[in-house]
Parts: structure tokens; C-alpha cells; sequence
């Protein structure tokens, strides 16, 4: 559905984007996830026709776009600040595509209100101001202004972040479901990992303008590619090579102790996991534990290293902070980096998702 070829930005002496090669399929949930300045924005904006590449090509259901004006490459945009109108009403902000578009009244009234029926906007709040709207409804004002002209692509820029966390957890859910629904190729632009790992496909971990890794969430997350995504994805905890040479004493010396390496917070525990006899008994003493609801966070030091971990309410062992504990660790769910390189290593399978 779309392909970025070899698409290079720069932006005077400095190059933002220096080789990027992406595809998107057709109805997928795409996310660009990185911190800021790391070029996932520029990505998205060249691909909506806002940005001219100085090299590379996009392609739309193969054929090319790049030097295609933006209101030709049958897109649509949300911004980070949703960039309505605060002195129009709903209607006239979701129509404002249509009228430059010239559509007549009687369809744009038509198409207005489909799709806003589409979005859970009701006829009373269509007649109202934008600035009389809550964030979350903004929301879906500035998305139904976008499916309106019946784009092939809906591209959204942190379309969440300037809300507050529990209307952004809300709100990404019925985003994901809208998407869902109208079955549109989407790209989704954010720097917060857990908002990535919830509403994606597929997720391409930007680094300085250069794409770390394209995968799942759960192959980003389980088998990051490079240390970079192993530390900017979730919890780790930075396991020592005393560490790593207790583990390789009970179980024939997999890991390469010379590696950096890491292991998510959830894969270690304080009890033996059920039907798991490879995981090793490492001992160490409570540094600390902070009660969190559901669940207690665990700092146990063992070997040199600080590893984190969670402990379930409902059950368990739960040790007080200065008292001794045992932590089990799979050696198998340790992940590995070359110093110099950063890339994966140890197990082959961390790299398959490279681009």
C-alpha cells in the first residue's frame, strides 16, 4: 500500500533522515515510535506531501507520489493539536475539505453527517462551537474532518498527546477501533511506548532519523533488535557479568558474558514459574518495594545487578526490603548486545526484524 524508497530529508547541512526504507500494508495499523527529533514527524510529513525529499521515492499502491502535491495523494491528516478551527462550528470544521473540494450543500451535509454519526458526534454538538467540546470529542472532530474526503491513508501526528493520561488511555482504545472499523491504512506517529505497543500492527523504532527495527509489539518488546529498543522499549533491569556467570553455571554457559545485557522487568520472579525447570535460583537481598494496587515493584540485588520485578497482590512471596530473597531467571529470556555495535547477539532470532 505504501513504500518509502531510499527517501533521504536534510534540511540545510543537516540530514534529519539519511536512507529510509519503509513499507506499509494495506489496512494496517502503523506506528513510527521514537523520542523527539528522532524523525518519525519528518517520515510522516513527507509521506502527506509536506516535506520534498532531496532523494528516494514514495510510492501509493505503487505508484509515485513524491513529487505529488499533499491534496493529491488522497490523505488525511490529524494534528497534534488537532488544528480546527475555533471559530467554526463542527459541522463547518468537518466540511471544510468538502466546500474546497466543491462539493454541493446537500452532499456535504450528507457526508458530514455520516460520518459524524460514524464518530459518535451528535447532531446537537455539530451545531456547537469547537471551543465548547472536550479534548476527547476535538479528537474526533479533527478525525472525522479527515475520513470525510474518503482518503486511502490517515496519517495522525501524537494526535494524543495533549491530553490528560487517563482520557489518553480512553481515547487510543476507541481510536484503535475507529481505525478498525473503517479499515484505512493508518500511520501513527508517537513517542510513548505503551500508547505504541496497545494500538499497533506493527511498529518501526526510530533512532536518529535511522529505523532501529520493524515488527509487532510483542516481536519489538520480546525480541528487541538493538539496544537502543531494548532500553527505549519498557523495564529492563542491566544484568552484570557476575550475573550472567551465575546463570551460565546452571545451565551450560549460553550467554555471552562480554554482551550488555538486560532482562524485562516481568520475566524475572520470587517464585519458581510453574512448568519452567530451566529458570536458575539467583539469591540476592530486597533493596526495596513499592506497593503499586494490583501489584508491588521489586528492586533485589543479586550478583551486582539491581533487578526489577513484579509481585502480584493476590499471592506470592513478598519479602521486605533488607531481608534475603531468590529470584528466578529463564537464561533464554536474557537479551544480549555487542558493546561496539549495539545489535543483537546471542540468539539469532533477536535480529530477524531488522529493516
Amino acid at each position: 500500500m505504501i513504500r518509502l524508497e531510499n527517501i533521504e530529508v536534510t534540511f540545510g547541512d543537516f540530514t534529519a533522515i539519511p536512507q529510509l526504507n519503509l513499507e506499509v500494508e494495506r489496512g494496517e495499523f502503523f506506528t513510527l515510535l521514537g523520542p523527539s527529533g528522532c524523525g518519525k514527524t519528518t517520515a510522516l510529513r513527507t509521506l502527506a506531501g509536506f516535506i520534498d525529499p532531496s532523494a528516494g521515492e514514495v510510492f501509493v499502491d505503487g505508484k509515485a507520489v513524491t513529487r505529488l502535491p499533499s491534496d493529491k495523494r488522497q490523505v488525511g491528516m490529524v494534528f497534534q493539536n488537532y488544528a480546527l478551527f475555533p471559530s467554526m462550528t463542527v459541522w463547518e470544521n468537518i466540511a471544510f475539505g468538502l466546500r474546497v473540494r466543491k462539493e454541493t450543500p446537500a452532499e456535504s451535509d450528507r457526508m458530514v453527517r455520516e460520518i459524524a454519526d460514524r464518530v459518535d458526534l451528535s447532531a446537537s454538538q455539530l451545531r456547537k462551537n469547537v471551543a465548547e467540546l472536550s479534548g476527547g470529542q476535538q479528537q474526533r472532530v479533527a478525525v472525522a474532518r479527515a475520513l470525510v474526503l474518503q482518503p486511502k491513508i490517515l496519517l495522525l501526528d501524537e494526535p494524543l498527546s495533549n491530553l490528560d493520561a487517563k482520557l489518553r488511555h480512553q481515547l487510543r482504545q476507541q481510536l484503535k477501533e475507529l481505525q478498525g472499523e473503517f479499515g484505512i491504512t493508518t500511520v501513527y506517529v508517537t513517542h510513548d511506548q505503551d500508547e505504541a505497543l496497545a494500538m499497533s500492527d506493527r511498529i518501526a523504532v526510530f533512532n536518529k532519523g535511522v529505523v532501529e527495527q520493524v515488527g509487532t509489539p510483542q516481536t519489538i518488546y520480546d525480541a528487541s533488535a538493538t539496544e537502543f529498543v531494548c532500553t527505549f522499549i519498557g523495564d529492563s533491569s542491566v544484568l552484570t557479568s557476575d550475573f550472567i556467570a551465575e546463570l551460565n553455571g546452571h545451565s551450560g554457559g549460553i550467554l555471552d558474558p562480554g554482551a550488555n545485557s538486560y532482562l524485562r522487568v516481568e520475566k524475572a520472579s520470587l517464585t519458581q514459574p510453574a512448568g519452567n525447570s530451566d529458570a536458575v535460583p539467583v539469591q540476592g537481598v530486597v533493596v526495596s518495594r513499592s506497593y503499586h494496587g494490583l501489584h508491588s515493584r521489586y528492586i533485589v540485588r543479586c550478583h551486582g545487578s539491581d533487578v526489577r520485578l513484579l509481585v502480584k497482590e493476590d499471592g506470592g512471596v513478598h519479602p521486605e526490603p533488607g531481608g534475603a530473597a531468590t529470584v528466578y531467571v529463564r537464561p533464554i529470556h536474557v537479551l544480549q548486545y555487542d558493546p561496539q555495535t549495539g545489535e543483537a547477539v546471542g540468539n539469532p532470532a533477536l535480529a530477524a526484524s531488522r529493516p
